[in-house]
């Protein structure tokens, strides 16, 4: 019983994290020109939104298949380690750059827990 809610809290958590991060890409204009700012084209904005929707879709509906998952992991994982680096080489503030460290850590709690609950 400890393992799932310790997994469904981290999952949870991330995932919220996750369609909160997705939602501001496609509405708020700042987060546009931000990606605009670091040199990214727009389309990878949007890419990555869509990305992150699937990727929560994937992680939070019990019937996905466990290789699907682990996609969505690994992909998360990127994301998370390409964004320290963005926001780190491109000098943002602290709060900007420990938050991919925050949401890799939930991510590797939401994994390692996926194996516990199921064992």
């Amino acid at each position: 019983m400890k393992n799932k809610i310790i997994y469904w809290t981290a999952t949870g958590l991330i995932s919220l994290m996750m369609l909160m991060s997705a939602f501001a890409y496609f509405n708020d204009p700042a987060v546009s020109e931000g990606f605009t700012s670091m040199g990214f084209p727009d389309y990878f904005r949007v890419e990555l939104g869509l990305a992150k929707i699937l990727g929560v879709l994937v992680l939070l509906l019990p019937f996905s298949p466990k290789f699907l998952k682990e996609w969505a992991y690994a992909g998360f994982a990127i994301t998370f380690i390409s964004a320290f680096i963005a926001h780190f080489v491109n000098g943002h503030p602290f709060s900007a750059i420990i938050m991919p460290v925050v949401a890799a850590a939930l991510l590797i709690t939401s994994r390692i827990y996926l194996s516990k609950q199921s064992a």
